[in-house]
């Protein structure tokens, strides 16, 4: 049996701790009104022209007293043509003047509304930063779910050995879930400007906030029927979830029994053609009606390959770190290395994907498809482009050679660097449709991360000490124990 060590269990706190006191400061430090955000545009701009300043004094100091003189001189030949030319601009001046206060007053309305704007885009971005972090966690550990239940159906031999592991990260599910959940009614509450087909008026014709394609998706994209298919998803993951633990602890006190095999196998298909639907809709519901203008055919499986991988890191990483603490006896370099090779599988995969749905577009050529693809090539080519290298370059490079495979050290190196990879992939899905331009990965979005991940710490850790780490009852068991290649 497994024991949850105290300084896992301290870390997990602490983690907790420090994550919740980076989302608090998150909230707090947001602008709370249309005059906070004026004055951060204003020292912005004071702090550029300063700069700017300083740029042109080594060049205003040599000008010399010639130059002064002539510019006098220039002067009062000016004043000597003025009497002549005073009834003149009097009248250029009173004929343009009723222009130029339009023009003025234009200016300040852009300007309000430009600050508006912003204070919105700055207000969502603790939301946004919690956001990312919810679903990124709760992704992944329902990615560990999917390829558990996966190898079920298959009838696999060789990752019975790792059922248990498997099994405790899936309990992350469930408090990720109970965010999320809370999450989602405050966003349907109009706690936040998230969604913005959420926003007033925006289906009602003659309103301000009027938005034709939104009002056409009105029937799909509306609050009640939205937080009902939320509420269908999680429950219904969370309900195969606790069915499948538990007829896998029934499975070690009936060795033997193969009608609790059988059981859970056709649970397994059960869950696979729910899921299959239910991911789909997940991924329009929560990550692409974000940016309403939009859609992509090929959406929900490009969500799909994202968690997918990061559900085989987690698997290894937790593998490595048992094994390292002298557990999981039967767990030899084999096994890790088809986790590898998995986690090489779905990097391709994920890229294939990626690829798929950026070439067509960019080749369609289509203003209402391209323009997603637009905003994050002028606002986040760094992060957009980056993740492309820790996702697909990174493992294609690292984890082609096959003896790279069985070294515990060079997984988790490759397993960081993926999980990174695939927590921006998740950011830029989020972020360019919530906070636009106005995005920076500081104390928000790490205390996000480090909330969840004591939460997942102490979940995953918790659950596996609740259990033997050997599915003692399963019928391939001899096969996963003696699996040598």
């Amino acid at each position: 049996m497994y024991q949850f060590s105290k300084k896992l269990k301290t870390l997990s706190f602490a983690l907790i701790i420090l994550g919740f006191i980076g989302i608090v400061y998150g909230f707090l430090s947001a602008p709370k009104n249309v005059d906070d955000v004026k004055a951060m545009m204003s020292e912005t701009h004071h702090e550029q022209g300063h700069a700017a300043e300083q740029g042109h004094d080594s060049q205003t100091k040599h000008v010399s007293k010639d130059d002064a003189n002539h510019h006098s001189e220039v002067k009062e030949e000016a004043h000597g043509t003025e009497s002549h030319s005073d009834a003149h601009e009097s009248d250029h001046n009173d004929a343009n003047h009723d222009s130029k206060e339009a023009v003025v007053v234009a200016g300040h309305d852009d300007h309000d509304e430009h600050a508006k704007h912003l204070l919105h885009q700055l207000q969502n971005r603790p939301w946004s930063a919690l956001y990312v972090a919810i679903l990124f966690f709760l992704l992944i550990s329902l990615g560990v779910l999917v390829f558990y239940v996966s190898q079920v159906v298959a009838s696999a031999g060789w990752s019975i050995v790792l059922f248990r592991v498997m099994e405790a990260i899936t309990a992350n599910i469930l408090p990720t879930s109970i965010f999320l959940l809370i999450f989602l009614i405050l966003t349907a509450g109009h706690a936040n400007h998230l969604f913005v087909w959420m926003k007033e008026g925006a289906t009602v014709v003659g309103h301000e906030n009027y938005d034709a394609l939104i009002d056409l998706k009105s029937p799909f994209l509306n609050i009640p029927f939205w937080m009902i298919r939320s509420v269908i998803y999680l429950v219904g993951w969370n309900i195969f979830r606790f069915l499948f633990r538990k007829y896998s602890l029934l499975q070690d006190n009936s060795i033997g029994d193969i009608k609790i095999h059988n059981r859970i196998f056709n649970m397994g298909v059960a869950f696979l053609l729910f899921f299959m639907v239910s991911e789909s809709g997940m991924a329009w519901d929560w990550l692409m009606s974000l940016d309403p203008h939009w859609f992509s055919s090929l959406y929900g499986w490009y969500v799909l390959a994202t968690f997918l991988v990061s559900g085989v890191v987690l698997i290894a990483m937790v593998t490595i770190y048992l094994k390292s603490q002298g557990y999981l006896e039967y767990v030899n370099d084999s096994h890790l290395h088809d986790l590898a090779k998995f986690i090489f599988g779905f990097s391709i995969f994920w890229t294939y994907l990626w690829f798929s749905q950026f070439m067509l577009i960019w080749y369609s050529d289509m203003a209402e498809e391209t323009v997603y693809y637009v905003q994050r090539f002028e606002e986040y080519k760094v992060p957009f482009l980056g993740m492309v290298a820790m996702n697909f370059v990174f493992p294609f490079l690292v984890l082609m050679n096959s003896d790279f495979k069985r070294l515990p050290w060079f997984i988790l190196m490759a397993g960081v660097v993926v999980l990174a990879g695939h927590y921006i992939d998740i950011y830029i899905m989020v972020m360019p449709g919530t906070v636009g331009g106005s995005w920076f990965i500081g104390i928000p979005e790490i205390g996000a991360v480090l909330f969840f991940l004591g939460i997942f710490i102490y979940t995953v850790f918790s659950a596996l000490e609740k259990a033997p780490l050997l599915a003692k009852g399963n019928p391939y068991l001899k096969e996963s124990e003696g699996f040598h290649y």
